[in-house]
């Protein structure tokens, strides 16, 4: 809990990465998180919202069960990881990250990522620990792979056509209506009704016009 009160991103990142559990609370019941919010850390709280550890994708590395191959191939979990841990959630950064990575700007990586982000997604929500954060994140990176997916088969310019897609702007006022629909239909989509984070996100943009 210290370092995360004490506005250390760095400190929070390296104390996560050794194995600091993130749902352990205090003698007043407060996890790190809470107690960096309550203190004002908001840069900690983020780190640590959105901290994945690596062990946790590669599980996903190794046949499971009846499983006689992998749900992801060992070569996507270090870029598939990158994304995951990112706090930069815009649609466009995702989108670069994926189009950097010519491993993952694949149309069958893709599908196999957004399946995996799927099943954490599931785990999240279903742990006793529930963790809703989380599992709206890979919720909605798991949309954007997919509306990846689309453009790569669809588009001759693929990526790039993608990110113009949602950099575009409306006449009168430049507003990206695309960028604002694929956020709100990713919130659509989420499976899990009743989670409380879906249900303030939807009380908040529901009253809203584009």
């Amino acid at each position: 809990i210290f370092p995360a009160n004490s506005g250390n991103k760095e400190i929070t990142w390296m104390m996560l990465e050794a194995g600091a559990e993130t749902d352990v609370v205090n003698s007043v019941g407060r996890t790190a998180a809470q107690m960096a919010a309550f203190v004002g850390q908001h840069d900690c709280v983020t780190v640590i919202n959105n901290f994945f550890p690596r062990e946790r994708l590669d599980y996903y590395t190794k046949p499971q069960g009846l499983d006689k191959e992998p749900k992801l191939p060992v070569k996507l979990a270090g870029p598939l990881h990158k994304i995951i841990t990112t706090t930069n959630m815009h649609p466009v950064k995702i989108v670069l990250l994926v189009k950097e990575n010519p491993l993952l700007a694949e149309v069958e990586a893709l599908q196999k990522s957004y399946r995996v982000l799927d099943l954490i997604c599931e785990k999240c929500m279903k742990q006793k620990d529930m963790n809703e954060v989380l599992a709206m994140k890979m919720h909605y990176i798991s949309c954007i792979f997919q509306k990846c997916i689309t453009f790569l088969k669809e588009r001759e310019d693929k990526l790039d056509g993608f990110i113009k897609s949602l950099l575009k702007g409306r006449d009168k006022d430049g507003f990206p209506v695309y960028q604002e629909k694929l956020i709100r239909e990713s919130i659509r989509k989420f499976p899990y009704c009743e989670a409380t984070l879906l249900q303030q996100l939807v009380r908040s943009i529901a009253p809203v016009e584009i």
